[in-house]
């Protein structure tokens, strides 16, 4: 958000909310008579605000990194923060594009050291544009870090867990190292590292005014056409039902930043015209399967003893995963007792189900990934093997 200078206050764009607004009537001196007519029209209604009250309204850091509270955190210290509050949405690495667009990827040292990223310029061959490409302002991070998130609960981040997100995630785009500790005094020489901080122009209209390097001119102006339009666009070219799961299941596919929303590929298309799909002969596994193959770890075999819930919880608790999962009911993933029901009666359950434990994924449950899990095949065969037993008490 910008910042105005108003009798010496910085203040937020939020002063055009009702509360802040008072603040400005009543302590701004107005020399114009219809300006101090309304002003005592308004006489009794309302009160100023609080200092303390504008100070909650005024959190916003500038690109000049105006605002900014003082403080530091490390990249060790940010991927903790990382893991307990953020790799759900954006996956261990920043790089899931399940719930938002990825944040890291796509950057290289290169683009470290010109300061404009290679696969921003035409005829680029980059799949999806991340945070990192993009962004060439550091503070933009920092501020929308300590206002939006975490997700769940905005704004509940300390001024140092911010700085140690924020360095996380600059290592995660390789403009830190891992020893690097972000802060208030050093923050402004990151800044000149930003792969993209060359990227950005304010020759045009979208600045208030010329002060920037604007232009008095705006840069829409409307030129569609309104009369005597061409006819609407029809595609008529559609992938065959026979090819659609030709390469197995899109939806769980990793392309090279991320998860790439794909289309789920066991299911029918929805398109008019294109007709269900019957027989789908390639099964939703076959990309954990072939994973599974190239680390030479061995399916788990058939059960030898039934596992007990009572064996197994101490290694739920201990990986978090009763965090996501309940036992009957669904949290921000399925319930362990619809796992089981659904993988019952497959006969290679056991296999299946420790492949996907460990290699994460997402699309069989729903949009919201689940990160791969760093438990070793023995444990995850044991929990498969629960499972697929049925969860024995």
């Amino acid at each position: 958000m910008s910042r105005f200078e108003f009798a010496g206050v910085r203040l937020s764009r939020v002063w055009l909310l009702p509360l802040a607004w008072l603040a400005l009537t009543g302590n701004a001196q107005q020399t114009d008579p219809a300006k101090t007519q309304r002003q005592s029209a308004l006489a009794g209604i309302g009160r100023t605000a609080t200092p303390a009250e504008v100070k909650a309204w005024d959190i916003d850091v500038r690109p000049d990194f105006k605002g900014l509270p003082k403080g530091q955190g490390s990249v060790r210290q940010g991927e903790v923060i990382w893991e307990a509050q953020c790799a759900s949405c954006h996956g261990s690495f920043g790089e899931s594009s399940a719930v938002f667009t990825p944040i890291a990827g796509g950057t290289t040292a290169a683009d470290v050291k010109s300061g404009r990223v290679d696969g921003l310029m035409p005829g680029a061959n980059q799949p999806q544009r991340t945070t990192m490409m993009k962004m060439s302002t550091l503070s933009t991070m920092w501020d929308y870090i300590n206002r939006a998130m975490p997700w769940t609960s905005p704004k509940s981040l300390t001024a140092n867990e911010v700085y140690a997100v924020t360095a996380y995630i600059l290592n995660l785009g390789n403009v830190l190292p891992e020893d690097f500790t972000l802060s208030d005094s050093n923050i402004r020489e990151v800044q000149g590292r930003l792969p993209n901080r060359n990227g950005m122009t304010t020759a045009h209209a979208m600045w208030p005014g010329k002060e920037l390097g604007g232009t008095d001119k705006p840069d829409v102006q409307g030129s569609a056409c309104m009369t005597n339009c061409g006819g609407e666009a029809v595609v008529k070219s559609f992938l065959p039902d026979y090819a659609r799961n030709a390469h197995g299941n899109l939806a769980e596919q990793s392309r090279n930043i991320g998860p790439t929303r794909g289309a789920d590929t066991t299911r029918a298309a929805l398109a008019a015209g294109v007709s269900p799909v019957s027989d789908l002969k390639q099964p939703v596994a076959a990309v954990v399967v072939a994973q599974r193959a190239t680390e030479n770890v061995a399916p788990a075999g058939p059960a030898q003893s039934p596992i007990t819930t009572a064996a197994v919880t101490p290694m739920l608790q201990k990986n978090a995963c009763l965090a996501c999962h309940g036992m009957d009911s669904k949290l921000v993933g399925p319930a362990f007792k619809d796992i089981a029901s659904k993988y019952k009666d497959r006969t290679d359950a056991v296999s299946y189900l420790s492949g996907k434990i460990r290699a994460g994924g997402q699309g069989v449950w729903g949009a919201i990934p689940m990160p791969a899990q760093s438990l070793s095949p023995e444990e995850s065969a044991q929990l498969a093997q629960w499972l697929a037993q049925g969860m024995n008490k």
